[in-house]
């Protein structure tokens, strides 16, 4: 698999919109999702790094710099950069020792990314959550879009939970279960965040949820 993939004929989308009437009205606006996979996965988590707690707009500027002086982030040219250089296009000091450190298990194999496709997911998530600067809510976002893993939902991202509140019209102050949600969707968690991401993204969120 090289993209996330799915129209409305997926007999994955067809069983998730038979089970969820909601979440249904909501795939049939937003129609086919068509994401590449970022293979390159060094070079994706040092994104993800970089864009920690910045918008999607700071993060894209300081990644555009950051590979002006480091090529495609080959980590095998990092050496040669300077921590100076690399300060000046943005990185803070804190995630530039989290990309450092990335790096060196990576070209020591210490993290091996030729074989980490073979992991299970939690299996993935504690070895990429053993490196400093790298949290839960990076590993699930390379499980999805790195991997192609189908049932990750990631409890910790706001985006997700508001996503809920707004489709299913919830109150404020009502307590929201997402192991309820996570049992429904499975096996296919991931489709589901993404049509939820996309809610948010173009948009739709903005106006009330649809309804048949």
């Amino acid at each position: 698999m090289d993209k996330l993939y799915f129209t409305l004929e997926d007999d994955r989308i067809k069983h998730l919109s038979q089970i969820d009437p909601e979440l249904n009205n909501l795939i049939k606006v937003i129609g086919t999702i068509d994401i590449p996979l970022k293979t390159d996965y060094h070079r994706s988590i040092v994104k993800q790094i970089i864009g920690q707690q910045l918008s999607l707009k700071a993060a894209h500027t300081i990644n555009t710099r950051l590979e002006e002086i480091w090529p495609n982030l080959q980590p095998e040219l990092l050496e040669g950069l300077s921590d100076e250089q690399i300060r000046s296009v943005g990185v803070s000091r804190a995630k530039l020792k989290y990309i450092r450190e990335l790096t060196e298990k990576h070209l020591s194999n210490e993290v091996d990314f030729s074989s980490i496709h073979l992991l299970e997911d939690e299996e993935v998530i504690k070895t990429l959550t053993d490196i400093k600067g790298i949290g839960r809510w990076t590993a699930e976002m390379f499980l999805i879009f790195s991997l192609g893993r189908l049932n990750v939902l990631s409890y910790g991202d706001v985006s997700i939970k508001n996503s809920i509140r707004w489709l299913y019209q919830m109150e404020k102050d009502e307590p929201l279960d997402l192991d309820f949600h996570y049992k429904k969707w499975e096996p296919f968690n991931s489709i589901v965040s993404l049509y939820l991401w996309n809610a948010i993204n173009l948009g739709i969120v903005k106006g009330k949820p649809p309804r048949d």
